[in-house]
């Protein structure tokens, strides 16, 4: 039972008048619009269709967020509608374990049952193979799928997106709302939150290989950071995890759960969004499939998007907002030209380097049967020990070349091997380092395939497209390689795996990476920020839908350009700032604080 390959009141709308306790419960009609008089899709008139004040598609990483932070106004309601379950089976973790145990993560990314299991069109620059990306269907999002690695990416990405046009992105306006959003178990300081919902811990195995990983970095020339997270992002350290108290700690957990006692707020689970309502250039509601049934429901003030890079751009173009001469093909009347909806995809791509290991430390043994049912038993019992752990909690940042600013090759270390995503056992005692490039150059895009919500669309993400990302991958292959040989590694270094001994020339490296490389599961900027007079971008700097009223998208599709790192903090970071904006509020600065720069940009490290 244990994978460690990586160890209410339906329609009622809440009429609020001043404090909780003297909400009703009255359904009311949504009746004054001109989208129900003259649209075919309207309800029959005596037919009471429910109203909130905001509806949030997609219970994710941002829904969550931004369910919880919007009810906190006694005198809004909030809709949260998620395609997938609920993140608890009989409203029981235990029975959950294949979410909430950290080290069951692969079971989930193996299946489709919390999953919406795309897959990209075959890759030219990589021997035409079809790519896997799981995406999370159920409360949490893929933040109840993922790693559970928190990294935030380094500063300059924000400074970089406020160049790009998110104006108010930069890292002095986003800092605030990381801290607001964590509550990290070393307690707050300049870089850190200590009191937000967002628990984040570093691992407690204290693993030899990981303690290995990080003494070879260190010989290797590299430096040692204490927190990844804060002054200085560059170098080998401990990383931060989502996990608390031997759980997983995603969105559903740290948002969702605590806001579920408030009457303004209502969830609806397995209900696929279909279209945005219109009534003009203005959103009114949405429309959805539950239970075989089509229904509406109607936003008062917003209709909010967050369902992911991949949903929030795809139910875009399914409502009529997107690239026309697209949608005119799959008969789809337009609403707003956004020629930029679906456009500007970007991922991280990883490969893993694996070495034999020569003692029987590695999470080999934990994965056979006997072991498994102990450490399912013990973590079932005092959510402790080997399943308390997604096991990658050591790793580290690095520049590929001289002259680059600020890292951009990303190291996970894992005492492990993992084949094919988790999909097949482990075959061996062996250790491996997931490394790949961080700022990649090749974009790619979306597309609708019909006019079907049911379809999955078209997803071209272009890897390996330009020169200099093969070239970078390269140097993850060559820069992996030195660590790996160092001294620290002596007690326990056997054959390597991956690449394999036979791999050394350029070009057997380069066909490697076109044979193994995979996505890192980072899909992003489908739907960019940037400033209205970017013919490319989907919403400006508040979020907001260019071209449209009362629409907002508010997930990893908004980045302007991917960060240096993994996306589940950001995205919460994004959701925490964007739900500041929606109640009015004023965004918090932190200006001039200290970030790390290297003594010299004239050598690689």
């Amino acid at each position: 039972m244990l994978s460690v390959a990586t160890l209410g009141q339906t329609g009622a709308r809440r009429v609020v008048t001043g404090t909780w306790s003297k909400l009703t419960k009255d359904s009311r009609c949504f009746t004054a619009s001109a989208y129900l008089r003259n649209s075919s899709s309207s309800p029959p008139a005596n037919q009471k269709t429910p109203s909130y004040s905001y509806v949030v598609i997609g219970a994710g990483s941002a829904g969550c967020v931004l369910a919880n932070r919007l009810t906190e106004e006694a005198h809004e309601s909030v809709l949260l509608l998620e395609a997938g379950p609920k993140d608890k089976w009989l409203g029981s973790l235990r029975l959950s374990w294949k979410i909430h145990m950290p080290a069951a993560l692969t079971y989930n990314l193996c299946d489709d049952k919390y999953n919406w299991f795309y897959h990209t069109l075959p890759q030219a620059h990589m021997d035409n193979r079809v790519l896997y990306w799981p995406r999370g269907r159920v409360w949490g999002g893929s933040s109840s799928l993922n790693a559970m690695v928190y990294i935030r990416g380094h500063a300059e990405d924000y400074n970089r997106w406020q160049r790009e046009g998110a104006e108010g992105w930069d890292y002095e306006h986003c800092l605030p709302y990381f801290r607001k959003a964590q509550c990290h178990e070393l307690g707050e300081n300049r870089y850190r939150g200590g009191s937000g919902p967002l628990q984040v811990s570093r691992g407690k195995t204290n693993h030899p290989l990981h303690r290995a990983f990080i003494e070879a970095g260190q010989q290797a020339g590299y430096p040692f950071t204490d927190d990844m997270n804060g002054h200085q992002q560059e170098g080998v350290g401990w990383m931060d995890m989502t996990v608390y108290k031997g759980k997983r700690w995603s969105s559903a957990s740290a948002y969702l759960r605590p806001a579920l006692g408030r009457p303004n707020l209502k969830t609806e689970v397995n209900c696929l969004t279909t279209k945005i309502l219109f009534d003009g250039r203005r959103a009114v509601g949405v429309e959805y499939m539950q239970n075989g049934q089509k229904k509406k429901v109607f936003a008062d003030k917003e209709v909010i998007l967050s369902g992911g890079a991949i949903n929030s751009p795809q139910l875009l173009m399914l409502s009529g907002v997107g690239d026309a001469d697209d949608l005119k093909e799959h008969g789809i009347p337009v609403v707003q030209h956004l020629p930029g909806v679906g456009k500007n995809l970007q991922d991280h791509l990883e490969l893993y380097i694996q070495q034999q290991c020569t003692q029987p430390i590695t999470l080999y043994k934990a994965q056979k049967p006997f072991h498994m049912v102990k450490i399912g038993l013990e973590w079932l019992t005092m959510f402790t020990g080997y399943g308390a752990t997604a096991h990658l909690e050591s790793g580290g940042f690095i520049r590929s070349r001289a002259k680059v600013t600020h890292p951009d090759i990303q190291f996970h270390f894992l005492p492990s091997q993992v084949i094919d995503h988790g999909r097949v056992a482990s075959k061996l005692e062996a250790y491996q380092v997931h490394v790949g490039p961080m700022r990649s150059t090749s974009i790619g895009w979306m597309k609708l395939k019909s006019n079907n919500p049911l379809d999955h669309p078209i997803l071209q993400p272009n890897y390996l497209s330009t020169d200099i990302d093969v070239w970078e991958f390269r140097q993850c292959v060559k820069l992996s390689r030195e660590i790996f040989a160092q001294k620290a590694f002596d007690p326990f270094r056997g054959p390597e795996v991956l690449p394999g001994p036979q791999v050394q020339s350029d070009a057997e490296i380069d066909a490697f990476v076109r044979q193994k490389a995979d996505s890192a599961y980072h899909p992003s900027c489908t739907c960019k920020m940037g400033s209205p007079s970017d013919p490319m971008a989907v919403v400006d700097p508040n979020t907001r839908v260019l071209g449209l009223e009362r629409l907002r998208v508010v997930d990893a599709s908004i980045m302007p350009s991917v960060v240096s790192g993994n996306l589940n903090a950001p995205t919460i970071m994004m959701a925490e700032k964007a739900a500041d904006n929606i109640r009015g509020r004023p965004a918090p600065v932190d200006a001039e604080v200290p970030v790390y720069k290297p003594a010299t940009l004239e050598t690689q490290r």
